[in-house]
């Protein structure tokens, strides 16, 4: 190992060290019942993780001085370890292999406050099918009591429209039209609302149970924050877990360098919508959420992290990927440029996002540890059951049901 690698990583070594108690005890005030000695005992194991890591690379560094550093150690290297324990988890889809969704039981429990604020929630959609009944469901099946759901479609002909048939009762409004793309859908869907939160979930993304219980209670509780978002979870295409984002405190020179802000986990007050000029721009077609967030910034928002996952991300074969499509780079250039008046190298962009990533790695190495802990989780499965019935259907006759569909067919399709 070379001296500079082995300072680097003795740097991050540090990082953590210094910074975990003080991130455990964080959590008290953000909410997450956890004790003082609580803090403690997870600051200390995590301080012993780190000595392990710490000796681990003095002895690879002993090791290597020595002419039979190959025969000592085979396989894949102590520092590659190390290196992977530390490298940030954000901008990486898949961490580990597919297993069950376990949410916090708290979720199922969230409550939103009274008055509960009307949330506007948009999805587009297009040929997505197969997936689309799950996202519906991960809305609608939160009860939310105040919810203004829209489903604009782009004329899919890959049987979305009998899964908006079968939700049909449980939408405030849906349409099927051809479009210009994702962005015009979205516009025109919000065209269609006038909820004082708003937000858009693609069609095979999800939202977590709980979730708009807790964006309403937050913002009622934070009259000044205009934009919240959380923490996400990757799925496959069986609703796999496969990974997990756990994000820093927001950061506003980091969000003009990359965007890592999950999009299934952002919503807004419309107030700062229309100051931003109410649309998304439809001349990007992968960093449309990117431009919003930072007119949202250029408009003087007041942008919040909530630790919390809030929103599932699916990983498939079909799903637009900006990292390797010359699209997406483009449209990453053209916003970097129109911040910083250029286009500053990757290198540049790198080494400028460290104390973000630090900051993250810190809040994930912390996540890790308190998942060690016993505490009560539920498993949550995105498909609908077959003989599902829209909450507002409950308690109605068949009678009452077959005239509420009626109504609701008349007055959303055209």
């Amino acid at each position: 190992m070379q001296p500079y690698q082995l300072r680097h990583l003795a740097d991050v070594v540090q990082e953590h060290r210094e910074g975990l108690l003080e991130t455990t005890r964080d959590l008290a005030k953000r909410g997450v019942p956890i004790s003082e000695l609580e803090a403690r005992l997870i600051a200390d194991a995590g301080a012993a993780r780190l000595s392990e890591i710490e000796e681990a690379l003095r002895q690879e560094a002993r090791l290597r001085e020595s002419r039979h550093w190959r025969l000592v150690v085979p396989g894949r290297s102590l520092a590659a370890r190390v290196k992977s324990w530390t490298r940030p988890r954000i901008g990486r889809l898949r961490h580990y292999d597919p297993k069950p969704i376990q949410l916090p039981a708290s979720y199922f429990r969230a409550a939103p406050p009274e008055p509960a604020p009307t949330i506007s929630i948009v999805t587009p959609s297009y040929g997505q099918g197969r997936f689309i009944d799950r996202t519906i469901y991960s809305v609608v099946s939160q009860a939310y009591p105040a919810l203004e759901y829209h489903v604009q479609d782009g004329g899919s002909t890959d049987g979305t429209m009998s899964v908006l048939a079968r939700f049909d009762s449980a939408l405030t409004t849906w349409a099927s039209e051809p479009d210009a793309g994702q962005a015009d859908a979205i516009n025109r869907g919000f065209e269609r609302t006038s909820g004082e939160i708003m937000g858009w979930l693609n069609s095979d993304d999800l939202l977590l149970p709980g979730s708009l219980a807790t964006v309403a209670r937050f913002f009622a509780e934070h009259p000044d924050v205009d934009v919240v978002y959380g923490d996400r979870i990757m799925v496959d295409e069986s609703d796999g877990q496969v990974g997990a984002w756990i994000l820093p405190a927001h950061d506003d020179e980091a969000l003009t360098l990359a965007d890592y802000v999950p999009q299934e986990t952002l919503f807004w007050r419309r107030r700062i919508w229309e100051a931003s000029g109410a649309y998304v721009d439809p001349t990007f077609a992968y960093a449309l959420d990117w431009d919003l967030l930072l007119r949202f910034r250029a408009a003087g928002a007041r942008l919040v992290h909530v630790p919390r996952f809030l929103g599932a991300f699916r990983i498939h074969d079909e799903q637009k990927t900006t990292a390797n499509d010359e699209v997406g780079l483009a449209e990453m250039e053209r916003l970097r440029e129109r911040l910083h008046g250029r286009v500053p190298p990757v290198s540049e962009v790198l080494d400028r996002l460290r104390p973000y990533f630090l900051r993250h790695i810190l809040v994930h190495s912390r996540q890790r540890l308190l998942d060690r802990l016993p505490h009560r989780t539920e498993r949550f499965d995105p498909k609908p059951p077959a003989n599902w019935i829209p909450p507002s259907l409950l308690g109605m006759t068949n009678e009452d049901v077959a005239i509420a569909e009626d109504h609701e067919i008349a007055r959303t399709r055209k």
